[in-house]
Formats: C-alpha cells, sequence, structure tokens
C-alpha cells in the first residue's frame, strides 16, 4: 500500500489576529527578532489608506515588499490579493520557512482561514491560527466585540497578552480557557512568545551575511530580569511544554489515529514521521498537526534510514508522561496488516482540506 512522495517540504502559512491594540504587530516583532536562523515572511493585512502596522513591522518602511537583513519579507494587502503574495513568498528563490498573516483588527479570521485552506498552491501548508487578547481589556473588548468567543473557539493557539496591565489576569486566563475548543493558552507580556510554538527554528548559526536582527538584539538590547520574563540568556518564560518519541517498534495506524481525534486541550503542535511497519513498509509517514487540522505525507524510506517513528509535541499545559504512555499503546509488532487499517490515515493524506476543521 504505497503512495507517492508529496514532493518539497511545504511552507506552514500562520494566521495571526486579534482586535485593535491586542499586540499583534508587536507579537510579529517579537518572531522577527528571535526567529533564530529561520527565514519569515509577513503578510500584514492593514485597515485604512495608509499602512500603519506595516511600517511598524521590524522597521518596513511601508513598501509593498520589503526585504530585511534576516529575509524577512513584508507585504502590506487586503485580503482578496492574498494567494497572489502566498504565491510569491512561497517562491524557492525566496527561501522562506514560514509565513505568517497579520490581519487586520477588524478582520473575519475564519475567512483568513478559509483561504490559506483553499489555495491551491503546492508549497504551503496551513500553520494554525493564532488569536492575541488585550488581557487589560479583555471584558471590554467582549462587550463591544461579542464575536470575540466565537474568535477564540476557532483558535489553535490563543495568546492572553498585557497580563502585566491586567487587574485579575487569572480571570481573564479562565474566561479564555472556557471559551476555547480545546486550544493551547499561554500567557504573555509585551507579545513574547517561544516562536517554537508556531515553527521550527533554525539555528542562528546558519545567517550569512548581512547583521540580522539577532546580531542587533545581542548588542544593542538591554537584558531584561526575571519579572521581565526573560532571563539573562534570552529564556522565555512561556509555560511550553514538549514531549519528545521515539520508537523502534512499528505504530499501529488505528491505534495512532485514535490518539489524534481524541488529543488534550493545550497540544497545540505535532511533528515528525510515523513507521506503520507491514501496512506500508515502503513509505515512512511525516505527520504534521497544528490545533485540530492534521495531515500526512507518506514519503519513500531510503535504504539508509533507521526504521523509526520519530514524534516531537508542543503544546501548553499538556501532561507529557500521560501522553508518552498513550503513544506507548500504539505500538504494534504484529507481522501483518489489513486491508482497512490504513484508511483512517489516508483520509488525512487524499483530502485535508476536507478534514482541517474536523475535530482530530
Amino acid at each position: 500500500m504505497s503512495q507517492p512522495s508529496p514532493g518539497p517540504q511545504q511552507i506552514p502559512v500562520v494566521v495571526l489576529a486579534g482586535f485593535l491594540g491586542s499586540g499583534k504587530t508587536t507579537l510579529l516583532n517579537h518572531l522577527l527578532h528571535r526567529s533564530g536562523g529561520t527565514r519569515i515572511g509577513a503578510v500584514v493585512n492593514d485597515f485604512g489608506a495608509i499602512e500603519i502596522d506595516a511600517m511598524a513591522v521590524a522597521g518596513a518602511l511601508g513598501d509593498s515588499t520589503v526585504s530585511l537583513g534576516n529575509g524577512c519579507l513584508c507585504c502590506a494587502v487586503d485580503a482578496s490579493e492574498l494567494d497572489v503574495y502566498l504565491e510569491r513568498l512561497a517562491r524557492p528563490s525566496t527561501g522562506i520557512d514560514v509565513i505568517v498573516i497579520e490581519a487586520s483588527g477588524l478582520a473575519e479570521p475564519q475567512e483568513l482561514v478559509r483561504m490559506v485552506l483553499a489555495s491551491e498552491h503546492p508549497g504551503i501548508v496551513y500553520g494554525g491560527l493564532v488569536e492575541v487578547v488585550d488581557a487589560a481589556e479583555f471584558d471590554d473588548t467582549r462587550a463591544k466585540h461579542p464575536e470575540i468567543d466565537r474568535h477564540l473557539a476557532l483558535a489553535d493557539l490563543v495568546v492572553v497578552n498585557k497580563l502585566d496591565r491586567a487587574a485579575d489576569g487569572e480571570h481573564v486566563l479562565g474566561v479564555v480557557r472556557e471559551l476555547t475548543d480545546r486550544a493551547a493558552v499561554v500567557p504573555a507580556t509585551y507579545g513574547r512568545i517561544d516562536p517554537e510554538f508556531l515553527f521550527e527554528c533554525r539555528p542562528s548559526e546558519e545567517r550569512i551575511g548581512q547583521l540580522s536582527f539577532d546580531d542587533l538584539d545581542h548588542h544593542h538590547e538591554p537584558h531584561e530580569d526575571h519579572e521581565g520574563h526573560e532571563d539573562h540568556s534570552g529564556h522565555l518564560h512561556t509555560g511550553y511544554d514538549s514531549l519528545s518519541f521515539t520508537s523502534e517498534v512499528a505504530l499501529d495506524p488505528r491505534r495512532l489515529i485514535a490518539f489524534l481525534d481524541t488529543r488534550p486541550e493545550g497540544l497545540y503542535r505535532i511533528k515528525g514521521y510515523v513507521d506503520f511497519g507491514p501496512y506500508d513498509v515502503r513509505n515512512r509517514y511525516a505527520v504534521h498537526a497544528v490545533g485540530r487540522f492534521l495531515r500526512f505525507y507518506p514519503e519513500p524510506w531510503a535504504p539508509a534510514d533507521a526504521r523509526l517513528t520519530q514524534l516531537v509535541l508542543i503544546g501548553s499545559g499538556i501532561d507529557a508522561s500521560a501522553l508518552g504512555k498513550e503513544l506507548e499503546g500504539c505500538k504494534s509488532d504484529a507481522p501483518h496488516a489489513d486491508e482497512q487499517g490504513m484508511w483512517g490515515v489516508l483520509r488525512y493524506v487524499r483530502d485535508p482540506e476536507e478534514a482541517a476543521f474536523e475535530e482530530a
């Protein structure tokens, strides 16, 4: 039961949403500063004729496309142009690793997500909906914009920002957790979250050439103490949890799908490779899960490959020990496969868009 290789690695497209003043641009700038060697393409969806947000993103000067020293591109667009800019940013010549769409504070995030999922470009993949919440103004924002409840229910990751200014931060966190549908909820100040939540970070040493934001940040930005949520080594205190799982024993596809169908709240990302043993002896399966979105990519085993399952799970407040035990329970040393065993997996290979918002 072999499947063709999926081709080149796809670029994740992350939708960054939130009401006016929640801190989206601050968070995006933080990601640009802390991306390591990762090259970020940013699509800024401003509201109004003057592209204030685009000019505020990492020193962009308001041009529709700006190439910065670390390879970041910032594009000021409206939603109707989105697919055109995704195609431009996903070209191999740009060297982009991840694309972040900063939505207007008045945008409808669900529509932007649908546009990403509907894109026929083979070089991109949906990377999740991140909703930014202003903790200090949360109650007032809900009163003025009750649709925020619906936005939170759709989110894959919620960043509760400006907690240092909130009168009762725990209250806000509690309400947000009640309104989300199993999303990871991360507290933050000044938009500081670990970039590993959103994308794979390359080592900074891979950068060659012009000064990067990391270089400037290292030499010119004063270090903050622990009360500023950042220590002298630059480590971010964000409630970021991870689990690494490796197995020399193949996994049973039905058991793994059952695990994925019931993954707990707070588990934001799953990435890695799965060996299904006799169910597909020719291919390993790359897995990409973010929030409720799930996709498998069959790839031919190379002769030198060690036939292993290797997974990394990332989330906030997850029980790593319990998740590890559940994955252990997915192992199977059965020497034979039945014809229907892979049906659940292939559902996410053939029509991933149809399953994108399915409870997985």
